[in-house]
């Protein structure tokens, strides 16, 4: 799915959505108030995406008139999804209420920042969270937007696939980089939690290639240092790229299944050095702080979200484990210099 919206002067909005079934006619539905007030077909047809084989009939286009939605250039708030796959196409907000600034958080962990997600949500005109779930096609469209000049872009992207998209003044870049032992226990929680899914026939398929690691993960008690060191000997491939120096993965590779070796630890460096602020999660209100600094923001400090005892004991098993030491090894030295440069900073 490709989208993008062309104008909206009010009471009109023009735009196209390019549906991934290229026989299909894009479909759109307008909210008002999170309450949807209409649904329409795109009612023009662009003979550009027929040229570009992008759909076979080029009927992408869609004007939205006072005729669709009554009132339209009285409405203050409204939003446009695509109706097959409820991707957020245009938010309509008062410009006053927003910041004119693109953000990228990075994020580092298996979980998403929710917490600041939240926090910043409401200052931006479109927010688009979870990137590393998107489509290519999807991951273009809204990276690549340049007119929606205030956005918020948060997940767990490969980085240097889509930098470029963000180097330019009106685009921010932030980082909050994890204790590696405490994200490899919360990815190993975090599989373990996914077992019943990965078993189930009829669910399996959304957790791709990692249902086998999933259920793998389950058979081991992640409490025994001696079962844990039997999971370390007997990984599937799948779990290895999960828990294999991700943040280096992230940073220094291109595709999600490239190799990681220990020059991608040295590009990996360079990358996050381009990065506008990064954080350390032991300092979460600092990196937070920088951010809302950096945007003109004025509001409270969420407290960070806290890290389950159980994910804690088990980072300090992993630890011990000398398998461990050898996946995390260039995670490890990026996390630390990070670490020690947040903390002199933000103590001085």
């Amino acid at each position: 799915m490709r989208f993008f919206i062309d104008f909206d002067q009010g009471d009109r909005i023009g735009g196209w959505v390019v549906p991934d079934n290229p026989m299909a006619v894009s479909r759109v539905a307008i909210s008002v108030d999170g309450r949807r007030v209409a649904e329409m077909s795109a009612n023009l047809i662009d003979r550009g995406f027929v040229e570009r084989g992008w759909h076979s009939t080029g009927q992408c286009t869609f004007w939205i008139m006072d005729e669709h939605v009554p009132g339209l250039a009285t409405i203050p708030r409204l939003e446009v999804h695509d109706l097959d796959t409820n991707m957020l196409v245009h938010r309509r907000v008062p410009r006053e209420e927003v910041v004119e600034q693109r953000l990228l958080l990075i994020n580092t962990s298996i979980n998403p920042e929710s917490a600041i997600q939240a926090l910043l949500f409401p200052h931006f005109q479109q927010s688009y969270f979870g990137l590393g779930k998107l489509t290519e096609e999807m991951m273009q469209s809204v990276c690549g937007n340049q007119t929606v000049t205030s956005c918020f872009l948060s997940g767990g992207l490969i980085v240097p696939r889509y930098e470029h998209y963000f180097a330019h003044d009106t685009a921010l870049t932030t980082a909050l980089v994890h204790d590696p032992h405490v994200e490899m226990a919360t990815r190993l929680r975090w599989l373990k939690a996914r077992a019943v899914v990965a078993t189930d026939p009829a669910q399996n398929w959304r957790l791709g290639p990692l249902a086998e690691a999933a259920t793998f993960v389950a058979e081991h008690d992640l409490s025994d240092p001696k079962s844990l060191k039997r999971l370390f000997r007997m990984m599937p491939e799948a779990a290895y790229r999960l828990l294999y120096n991700p943040l280096t993965r992230q940073f220094g590779t291109k595709l999600p299944d490239d190799r990681v070796h220990p020059g991608n630890s040295i590009v990996a460096i360079e990358i996050l050095a381009r990065v506008g602020i990064v954080g350390h999660r032991d300092y979460f209100e600092a990196f937070v702080a920088s951010v809302l600094d950096r945007l003109g923001i004025d509001a409270p400090i969420p407290a960070p979200p806290p890290i389950p005892t159980e994910t804690r004991d088990l980072a300090e098993r992993l630890r011990g484990v000398k398998a461990v030491e050898e996946m995390l090894i260039f995670d490890v030295a990026m996390a630390e210099a990070v670490r020690n440069s947040v903390a002199k900073n933000w103590a001085g």
